[in-house]
């Protein structure tokens, strides 16, 4: 288990709220609000510790400097509105 760079929480890498890459590391944060303040100064919360590299495994399409991964939305049933 990794943990949020910002807040220091523990993050799933598979339900992350925010994974964000930097200088080839990819950080898992937990919620926008760590996003923004990770963005803002990438050096203060940046570093290897905290990420990973992503060395022998595949990066997903569309990842750039920063990618937001959302939960899954509920679904409306028919006759909702």
């Amino acid at each position: 288990m990794l943990r949020d760079p910002v807040c220091g929480r523990r993050v799933n890498r598979h339900r992350a709220q925010v994974a964000i890459q930097y200088e080839r590391v990819t950080y898992y944060l937990c919620c926008p609000l760590c996003q923004t303040k990770f963005e803002r100064d990438p050096g203060k919360y940046a570093g290897p510790e905290w990420g990973e590299t992503g060395k022998g495994k595949r990066r997903r399409k569309g990842a750039g400097r920063s990618a937001v991964r959302a939960r899954n939305a509920p679904t409306m049933r028919e006759g909702q509105l």
